[in-house]
């Protein structure tokens, strides 16, 4: 039998002012000065702004926007979504510092907003003790009492704070505030979208000194008030997360065993959160991201067993 190889792609890091240097230091991303603090590693994107270039094999140097708009049927599958991008956005996140407390917008809204829809999924791939996720509220809270508490400072005491631990996960709708805690290495799969409205952003300065700018408006057209105490994810099996954009399993593989990424009809997509596989006769190790494509060969676990997650279009 002949298999479609892998696809893997060159990992793009951006600075940010609350990132670190887990990018370079733990998953030996290609973190541009290691002085400067690097926030994310975009490694499946394709946007105006950026856009995954491929790394080596049959396809390489082809961008992931070339493959969507002229192979799709080939490498993606068939009955996939007529959109100009590809649908999904994946990164790593090395969150040092705090980053703002946000929201995106629903659907619903975020066209006559002049924005873009965001649902994500959170998998912590590593966290620092005592580290957070401020989640939704920790109390009923409308819209006219959190806009005066924006207006007095007093953001954090109506935000749900979650303590989770390595391997935990989380799913957020568009219109759930959050925020990442400082000490988080979090691994996001979201819908291809780029638009964050910021509410709270702890009084700190951006990376030119100047305070970040907020968008209250915005933010309070989005959220969702209702959104009271909201727990983390729990597995169903295999299944992590379920949602009309995406769904995630988490495969934990031992020494050596083999599996079917069941690639027959529509792509996959595969990120090594521990251990390492080989694919195709490429190995992947931790931190490594690469789209299987119709009719890929298996995944191999390592000598150490691996730990996957498996993204799907449904």
């Amino acid at each position: 039998m002949t298999f479609s190889d892998p696809i893997f792609f060159v990992p793009q890091c951006f600075e940010r002012v609350w990132g670190g240097r887990k990018l370079a230091d733990v998953f030996n991303k290609p973190v541009a000065d290691p002085e400067v603090p690097t926030g994310e590693s975009w490694e499946v994107v394709d946007r105006p702004e950026a856009v995954s270039v491929v790394d080596g094999g049959d396809y390489a140097g082809q961008t992931l926007h070339q493959l969507w708009s002229g192979q799709r049927e080939e490498v993606f599958g068939a009955g996939l979504p007529e959109s100009e991008h590809f649908p999904l956005l994946i990164k790593i996140l090395d969150a040092a510092d705090k980053l703002s407390i946000q929201v995106h917008p629903p659907a619903a809204i975020a066209g006559d907003m002049g924005g873009e829809p965001k649902t994500e999924s959170w998998i912590l791939a590593g966290i620092d003790p005592e580290a957070a996720l401020y989640v939704g509220f920790s109390k009923e809270t409308t819209r006219e009492q959190f806009a005066e508490a924006i207006e007095n400072g007093t953001v954090t005491d109506v935000v749900h704070e979650l303590r989770p631990q390595k391997g935990d996960f989380i799913h957020l709708p568009s219109g759930r505030l959050h925020a990442i805690g400082a000490g988080c290495l979090i691994f996001e799969i979201q819908q291809n979208s780029d638009t964050t409205y910021r509410v709270y952003d702890w009084d700190r300065k951006g990376l030119d000194g100047k305070p970040r700018e907020l968008h209250i408006d915005e933010s309070l057209q989005c959220i969702d008030f209702d959104d009271v105490e909201p727990s983390l994810g729990k597995a169903e099996g295999e299944r992590l997360v379920g949602c009309e954009y995406y769904t995630i399993d988490r495969w934990e593989l031992a020494a050596g065993a083999e599996r079917d990424l069941e690639v027959g009809e529509r792509f996959a997509i595969v990120a090594v959160v521990e251990g390492s596989v080989q694919c195709g006769g490429r190995d992947a190790g931790v931190g490594t991201f690469f789209i299987a494509p119709v009719g890929c060969a298996p995944l191999v676990a390592g000598e150490n067993g691996a730990s996957v997650l498996v993204t799907r279009i449904p």
